[in-house]
């Protein structure tokens, strides 16, 4: 039997220019994995992470925290959906991204208000009734994610492991798919996957099996509330 883990990306800087990068609480989740990775003796045969910065990053502290020198390898199989893209769609005015924060700015809420926007833009994106207007479409995203898993399954030999750092969509996704989930199983999978949670997965004579989701004792065991995020 192989393993494959699934990691979503440490803490990105939301609300900054460059979203797209770890923060520094990211850079040190990331760091608690990989020690704890190595404590467990985990020592994959392949590390593959999506092509975003963030994932990247990720990766990088994690390997160098658990003393890992395996080459990486980026598949956009693993990339996360397109929230801007997901965003004009709901609102072309929003397509540029200072209109969006002037009006968020002059609310009073700004977080919830963009949370609230957001919920309704990925609702849009999902129902299926206007894949036209998307660079990519839902089910074209959850077809990339099934044939990343499957691919990636199909290179591990009995007994290795496969370590791969992407987002929480792609992550909600194939557990949705494994368990024979809709749209609204992902949605609220989605919702709740921690930064630097993992995720495992087996492949064995049955085929593929997810054996836990969102796994935080890494952060847990750091005893500090602050390392448990969701952004």
């Amino acid at each position: 039997m192989s393993t494959i883990l699934l990691v979503r990306h440490g803490q990105a800087r939301f609300g900054a220019r460059d979203y797209d990068h770890l923060s520094d609480l990211g850079i040190r989740q990331s760091e608690i994995l990989g020690r704890a990775l190595m404590a467990r003796g985990i020592r994959p045969a392949c590390v593959l992470s999506g092509s975003m910065k963030r994932h990247q990053m990720t990766l990088e502290a994690a390997s160098r925290a658990a003393g890992w020198d395996i080459e990486p390898t980026v598949d956009p199989a693993w990339d996360e959906y397109d929230h801007q893209d997901i965003i004009g769609a709901f609102k072309p005015a929003y397509r540029r991204q200072v209109v969006m924060k002037a009006d968020l700015v002059r609310s009073l809420h700004p977080r919830q208000n963009f949370a609230s926007m957001f919920e309704k833009a990925l609702s849009r994106w999902v129902d299926g009734e206007h894949d036209e207007d998307y660079k990519e479409s839902f089910p074209t995203f959850t077809d990339r994610v099934d044939a990343g898993l499957a691919a990636l399954s199909g290179r591990l030999e009995e007994g290795q492991t496969a370590l791969v750092v992407t987002s929480g969509g792609p992550i909600a996704w194939a557990a949705t798919s494994l368990l024979g989930g809709s749209a609204f199983t992902w949605d609220r999978l989605n919702s709740t996957c921690a930064n630097t949670a993992l995720t495992r997965i087996t492949a064995g004579e049955r085929g593929l099996s997810m054996i836990s989701f969102g796994e935080q004792a890494h952060l847990e065991a750091a005893v500090d509330p602050m390392l448990i995020t969701y952004r």
